[in-house]
């Protein structure tokens, strides 16, 4: 009796430090996974993509953030433009923001010089000479920005069909962006242009004129048919991102221009094709919120 009773407490000493071992390895990778940004999309792999049902690995460290909410157009963040125009509103704050108290809003008129620079009327925000925003091949980035089109005119028929770009991602040394966002008729498009390549994000934007829109890509940006691009949207009265399109096998890093050494991101207006003569709407307005960049880690 003896025997057995010293043979069921060791069993149950053992029992009890597996368990306590057990525990405290649950907790150790809860803790290193803390402060990283889960994927619960799908999971994301290099020049195929697939979607899943499970939740992936894929984690998301935020490396640049502009929320305005320090009340100025810098966000506080050193060398972000604003805009290289002269009028005194074609950059201003307002409020309240999409999630804060502030947002900025960028304003181009047709037909007056102090809306125009860099050969185009444009009033644009840019990160340039902020290094951390520069984008290569090789690298995984996530991008997410609110936009909201203020009091805009709708397309009706007989007027231009020019579009109005409002976020890109630049490529350095001039050229066509790698890609960009825009307004096209009473839809927003996205387009990369040097692939020739243009697709339909929000098929009517009138319902939400003067309301928060929200939109995030995912890019590999590969300089040869590895690369990937994913883009979402979030209108108003959805809750979370949906995937309207995306493309795989795919050149995303496409410069025309040799110089091109990088990238970087721009938002505001941008109105390549409008002009007074050709009947465009003259005064367009656009504000913008939480501009975030992500570092992805499959």
């Amino acid at each position: 009796m003896k025997n057995q009773s010293t043979l069921k407490l060791n069993s149950l000493v053992g029992y009890m430090v597996a368990m306590c071992f057990l525990i405290s390895s649950c907790s150790k990778n809860e803790a290193s996974n803390s402060g990283q940004s889960k994927d619960n999309v799908g999971t994301l792999k290099k020049g195929n993509l697939r979607a899943t049902n499970l939740n992936s690995d894929t984690t998301y460290n935020l490396l640049f953030n502009v929320d305005y909410e320090t009340g100025t157009m810098s966000s506080g963040i050193a060398n972000l433009d604003s805009t290289r125009d002269t009028a005194p509103d074609a950059a201003y704050m307002i409020s309240p923001g999409r999630s804060g108290n502030y947002a900025i809003a960028h304003k181009v008129v047709l037909g007056d010089s102090s809306y125009f620079s860099d050969s185009h009327w444009r009033s644009e925000s840019a990160t340039a000479y902020i290094p951390v925003t520069q984008f290569v091949p090789g690298q995984e980035r996530r991008y997410e920005f609110s936009a909201l089109l203020k009091n805009w005119t709708p397309y009706t028929t007989g007027m231009p069909t020019d579009g109005d770009i409002f976020f890109q991602a630049k490529l350095g040394g001039g050229g066509e962006p790698a890609w960009y966002f825009m307004t096209k008729r009473n839809g927003i498009d996205f387009r990369a242009p040097n692939a020739n390549l243009e697709t339909t994000i929000v098929s009517d934007y009138r319902p939400y004129i003067n309301q928060w829109m929200d939109f995030r890509v995912d890019v590999l940006w590969a300089s040869t048919a590895t690369g990937y691009i994913k883009v979402y949207s979030k209108l108003p009265g959805q809750t979370s991102y949906t995937l309207i399109w995306q493309i795989s096998n795919f050149q995303t890093w496409n410069p025309l221009n040799p110089n091109a050494t990088n990238g970087y991101l721009k938002w505001g207006l941008y109105r390549p094709d409008a002009s007074v003569a050709n009947g465009d709407v003259t005064t367009r307005i656009v504000y913008h919120d939480d501009i975030r960049m992500y570092q992805i880690q499959p």
